[in-house]
């Protein structure tokens, strides 16, 4: 290699990495592959899930300061690096009608400026390979879609130095390779799903999987599927770092790993723009990359 492979994972909310491709991330460390998480916004409005710290005054009027530092401890657990881009969350609307979203929250930028701090960041990071969010966000949570329609405007923009000039975002970069996270997909669910109902064990997913058939939402591509078992359990630690927004006895942690690495031992997501050739599926983010690096 004359290059240092280099990948970028853009997220709206500190938790957010360790949920969605913390196993693949820790896998490419771990290969020496530089990896920058670059967080939106600092989770100011995000509820306090875990019920063991509901109630709690100092994080309820602390929850920005509380959530930068278990930021800080995941990205030690995950050996990455990480930068905040500044924007405020947008809270998670609930109501019927939906109530407007707050005023100067991330949500409401304007699509083109609030690519820009991305862009900087791309062009002094210089990833060959971003992964983010689909166009619907993964979840239809405002932050994310906004974290999507950024994405997309700087995986271009990063090489456009008329809409962003280099004297003021840094020299023009093109990424080469451009992801949707879809770890949260029907297979992998479905499998796991089966597999503890087949041990005669309880199944968490019963529940996901009404609720699929409701959304009547197209199956995404899956065309690269990570192998990233043995980095399971980084992920998990990473996750519990994030206390306010992880029951360490709930839900997320019910599929032993054992099952998960026999079952489903990769990290999935669907490759949305290339500008290097590759053979699908992938096993690998930077396929056709490597041979160029």
């Amino acid at each position: 290699m004359t290059e240092q492979l280099r990948l970028m994972a853009v997220h709206a909310h500190p938790d957010d990495e360790s949920s969605k491709g913390a196993a693949t991330m820790a896998k490419y460390v771990s290969e020496g592959v530089d990896v920058l998480v670059v967080t939106c916004t600092g989770g100011e409005r995000g509820s306090i899930l875990n019920p063991k710290l509901q109630g709690d005054k100092y994080i309820e009027e602390h929850i920005h300061e509380v959530r930068k530092r278990e930021m800080d401890e995941a990205r030690e657990i995950l050996g990455v690096r990480q930068e905040w881009l500044g924007f405020v969350d947008s809270g998670l609307p609930e109501g019927d009608p939906l109530p407007p979203l707050p005023e100067g929250c991330f949500a409401l930028e304007d699509v083109g400026l609030a690519a820009g701090p991305l862009v900087r960041s791309i062009r002094h990071f210089r990833p060959q390979v971003i992964t983010t969010y689909d166009e619907n966000g993964g979840y239809p949570h405002p932050d994310h879609i906004m974290t999507h329609k950024i994405t997309m405007v700087a995986f271009e923009g990063a090489a456009d130095t008329e809409k962003y000039p280099e004297a003021e975002f840094g020299p023009a970069f093109q990424p080469q390779k451009l992801y949707y996270n879809q770890g949260f997909n029907k297979p992998r669910t479905l499998a796991l799903h089966e597999a503890l109902l087949a041990r005669g064990m309880e199944s968490p997913y019963g529940e996901w999987l009404e609720r699929w058939k409701e959304f009547e939402r197209a199956e995404r591509t899956l065309t690269t599927h990570v192998p990233c078992a043995e980095f399971f359990e980084i992920r998990d630690k990473a996750l519990i770092a994030h206390a306010t927004q992880i029951d360490p006895d709930g839900g997320w942690f019910r599929v032993p790993l054992d099952l998960q690495k026999e079952v489903w031992p990769t990290e999935e997501y669907e490759l949305a723009k290339s500008l290097v050739d590759t053979s699908l599926p992938e096993d690998d983010l930077f396929a056709g990359v490597r041979d160029n690096a």
